[in-house]
Formats: C-alpha cells, sequence, structure tokens
C-alpha cells in the first residue's frame, strides 16, 4: 500500500505534467524534423553539441541567415541535452535521436514555466479551473506542438508564462522584469506585451513609477550586457542580435517581404485554429468573472497591436494562448457547475460536443504537420536504402534551399562516405558538372541524374462526402536524383518519379 499512496501523491502533484509532457512527447517522435523558421537554434544546438568550442566549424558562420540571433536559448537547452546526447553518441545511434533528446529537453523547459502559471491559477481561481486548463491546453494542437520546437518565441513564451505566474501572485516587478528578458534576449516584440501589461499595472496603481522604473532599468541593463557578451562572442563581432532584428522587421519593416495578412487575421484565423473551443469560451470567461478583465485586456491589447503588422505569423502570438486558456477554462468551470440548470445544461452539452470537434480538429492539424517535412523523411529514406558501406570515395548530397528549409538540418546528417552541400544559387543546368553523387530538392527531372524517388508533402484539406468528411491532399514536393555517371553497386529497383 505505501507504493500506492506513493504513486498517488505523484499523480496528484504532477498528473497534469504527464499528461501535457506526454502530448508533447508524441508529437516529438511522430514528427521529429524541423523547418527553417527553427533553422538557427537547430543549427545551434547541433554545433553546441558536437562541435563544441570548435567555432570555426559552426554553421552560422557559413549561413549567417537574414539577421543575427541570440546563443542563449541554444546554449541552455544544450546544456540540459548533452548527457542524454553523449550516450546517444556512444552507443552509437543517428544524430536524429539527438535532435529528438534536445527537443524533448526544450518541451520539458516550457511546460515547467506552464505548470508554475498553472499552480498560480489553481491557488487564485481553484482546482476545477485548473483541470479545464489543463484539458483545454490538451486539446490544442499548435501550444503543444509549438513548445517543442526551438522558435525564438518559444524560448521567450518560458519567460512570459514564468511573467504570468507572477502576475496572479501579484509579484508584479517580478513579472516585469520576465518580460524585460524576454524581450531584450529572445523576442523584441515582447514589447508588445509588455507595454500594456506595465501601463495598467500604472493606471490601477498596482506599482510605483519610480520603483517600476528602477526595476526595469536594472533588469534591461543585465539582459542587454549578458545578451551582447555571449552573443559577440559566438558571432565573433559586437552584436545586440534583438536589436538587430528589431531594426529589421520594425523600423526598416522587412519582415514583410516574407508575406503579408489582413489586419484581422490573428482574430478570424490564427487564434480560432489554435484555441478552437477555448475562443468562444475566453470571451465568455470575461463576463462572469470580475477578475479576468485584468488579465485579459493587456493580452487582447497585444494581439491588437501586433495586428498592425503586415507579416502575421500564429507563433507571433503564440505566448497569448495561455492567458486566453485561462479565461476559457474559468467559463467551463462556471458552465460545469450549472449544468442541472434548463439553459446551462444546453451549453454544457454543446460545449462537450466541441470538446470532440476540437480533439477532432487536433488530430487533422497533426496528420498535416506530419507531412509538413517531405525533405527530411527523403533524406532518412535515402540513408536506408542507399547503404553505400564498401563506398571507398566521399558520396556527396546536394541539399537544395527548398530541401534545407522543409526538414533537413545538420541533425539529419550521417558519418563517413555521407557529405553534404548546401550550396545555394547553383542553377539545375549546372548540377550535372559539378561533383553530386545525389540530389534533395524540388525539381521532378534534372540533366545528368536519374530520379529514384520522391516524398510527397502535405498540400491542402479538402472537405468530402462520406467518412472521413475531411482528407489531406498531398503531392510529391522532394526529389531524389543520382548522378547517372555513379554505378549503383546494389543494383536496387528504385521506385521513381
Amino acid at each position: 500500500m505505501p507504493t500506492d499512496s506513493k504513486m498517488a501523491k505523484f499523480l496528484q502533484s504532477y498528473g497534469y505534467d504527464v499528461i501535457l509532457g506526454s502530448v508533447a512527447a508524441i508529437y516529438v517522435v511522430m514528427a521529429p524534423y524541423t523547418k527553417v523558421e527553427e533553422s538557427f537554434n537547430v543549427q545551434s544546438m547541433h554545433d553546441i553539441l558536437y562541435h563544441r568550442h570548435h567555432l570555426d566549424s559552426y554553421d552560422h558562420l557559413e549561413f549567417p541567415g537574414v539577421v543575427p540571433r541570440t546563443f542563449i536559448g541554444a546554449f541552455i537547452v544544450s546544456l540540459f541535452a548533452s548527457p542524454v546526447v553523449s550516450v546517444i553518441s556512444w552507443l552509437g545511434f543517428p544524430k536524429i535521436y539527438s535532435l529528438v533528446a534536445a527537443r524533448l529537453v526544450l518541451g520539458c523547459i516550457i511546460l515547467s514555466t506552464l505548470r508554475f502559471f498553472r499552480i498560480q491559477i489553481r491557488n487564485k481561481f481553484g482546482h476545477q479551473v485548473e483541470t479545464f486548463f489543463v484539458l483545454l491546453t490538451s486539446f490544442q494542437f499548435h501550444f503543444l506542438f509549438y513548445c517543442t520546437r526551438p522558435l525564438p518565441n518559444i524560448l521567450a513564451l518560458g519567460l512570459v508564462n514564468l511573467a504570468y505566474g507572477n502576475w496572479l501572485k501579484e509579484n508584479f516587478y517580478s513579472a516585469l522584469s520576465f518580460l524585460i528578458f524576454a524581450t531584450v534576449i529572445f523576442r523584441c516584440d515582447t514589447m508588445l506585451l509588455l507595454g500594456p501589461i506595465g501601463l495598467e499595472l500604472l493606471l490601477t496603481k498596482s506599482i510605483s513609477f519610480w520603483k517600476a522604473l528602477k526595476y526595469c532599468v536594472g533588469t534591461a541593463l543585465l539582459a542587454v550586457g549578458l545578451t551582447i557578451f555571449i552573443d559577440s562572442i559566438m558571432w565573433k563581432k559586437f552584436v545586440w542580435p534583438e536589436f538587430e532584428v528589431f531594426w529589421f522587421n520594425s523600423i526598416l519593416n522587412r519582415s514583410s517581404d516574407w508575406g503579408t495578412h489582413s489586419v484581422h487575421w490573428y482574430f478570424t484565423s490564427a487564434l480560432p485554429r489554435s484555441l478552437l473551443l477555448a475562443y468562444p469560451l475566453s470571451l465568455l470567461g470575461t463576463s462572469v468573472d470580475r477578475r479576468l478583465p485584468f488579465f485579459s485586456l493587456p493580452i487582447l491589447s497585444f494581439v491588437i497591436l501586433y495586428s498592425k503588422l503586415p507579416h502575421k505569423e500564429l507563433r507571433f502570438i503564440i505566448s497569448s494562448v495561455p492567458m486566453f486558456n485561462l479565461s476559457a477554462a474559468v467559463a467551463a468551470s462556471r458552465i460545469y457547475n450549472n449544468r442541472n440548470k434548463t439553459i446551462w445544461k444546453l451549453v454544457n452539452m454543446v460545449m462537450l460536443v466541441f470538446f470532440a470537434i476540437s480533439a477532432g480538429c487536433t488530430v487533422v492539424s497533426f496528420m498535416a504537420s506530419y507531412y509538413n517535412y517531405p525533405s527530411g523523411y527523403a533524406l532518412k529514406r535515402l540513408h536506408q536504402i542507399s547503404h553505400p558501406v564498401n563506398v571507398a570515395g566521399e558520396e556527396w548530397v546536394h541539399i537544395d534551399t527548398f530541401g534545407a528549409m522543409n526538414g533537413i538540418s545538420r541533425f539529419c546528417e550521417d558519418a563517413f562516405p555521407w557529405r553534404y552541400s548546401k550550396e545555394e544559387e547553383i542553377r539545375v543546368e549546372e548540377l550535372q558538372n559539378r561533383n553530386f553523387t545525389y540530389l534533395v530538392n524540388e525539381h521532378s527531372s534534372v540533366d545528368g541524374y536519374k530520379c529514384l524517388f520522391y516524398e510527397e508533402g502535405f498540400e491542402r484539406l479538402e472537405l468530402r462526402r462520406g467518412f472521413p468528411p475531411i482528407v489531406l491532399v498531398k503531392r510529391p514536393k522532394v526529389f531524389v536524383h543520382q548522378d547517372m555517371r555513379k554505378e549503383d553497386p546494389w543494383h536496387k529497383k528504385w521506385p521513381g518519379c
């Protein structure tokens, strides 16, 4: 019985963490690859884990990207992941297992900060609201899928969760300090969240202006000094990465080069997809609990301010999701408590139906995301079925820009005789004059090469009559070619294209 008692106590303390962590871990294991948005932190974690102090071998010096990014997040994740990665290397497993380990570590970090926020929810609003908060989060695909993706937005999210927790605890100066750290180091646009929260705290006289100024200036100077010190060493030049990001995106307004959306896109597309059932419930929550507008209005202001920027992506406002979920959880708890009353009984039934619909949407979203990394699957398949074990020379694989953006990172590479090139700006007709054994690219035919196979990727969702009512439409997106001058010692019958 003591064992049962310990297990019960463990589940009581960490059961919700196990639920959220298990869902996030399933997403990582089933879809371990990453895309271009994560490329800097992914390559940085790889280089820290495998090249360590040999900076000249680091990927960012060859492919610096449009603007520099901070190494601090990659250092933190790599520090905790390094013992597991050492075991993986010692056992001789492929490096993709190290990527899984690093993403799981990141997920643990983010979910531990969400745990702190969740505990404050329990203390302020009760156990039942906490339970609905966990349920709503579990039924939302994007938050738990994103929490393991090494994006600057997600690294900032960890600090934002800590700020939210301190906000609920009424540790207002600590909340502001965490938001300043997130702004200065990871995502400069967190200032759009910092501003409304700080202004509300001043207007409600929750903080003293001069004391807040002292805290904020001191925290900002500490954060600026930390990022300049570390990142200037790593980039081999004096640099404050997030200031350059701010200058590029906000002052020069160059972020719109990557596409634009209408001003209402966050409210009509991003939030409905990410929140699902929590979207309408969050609106109801602010009307059933007088405490919620104090927390909801700055978050709403954050999304409105962000809507002014032409370039929009869901990940930009991912930090608003936990607070919207709090408001939704309060509404769900109120509906559940009044479920025996006539009108509320109907509302409760509708809520249960929408929980089921949210679960279905989450499954569909995951399946679409699973097929969103065709390059990673293509390179893995090439490694598995080519087997150049007895090849005397090097086997060069050229990966084009599309391939590098859709699933391939240095964690996907294998040891000798495999060698890889991401050389850019090579025209397709010039490839036959280069010494590449294999090509992984977006072209179905290349002169001088034979197409071995292709990988399909997600194209769109399509409604149809019958079951299932929603189907994933896929099409060939990545093609693997072999140089016709190279003999295939295995005489394999490749599927072709």
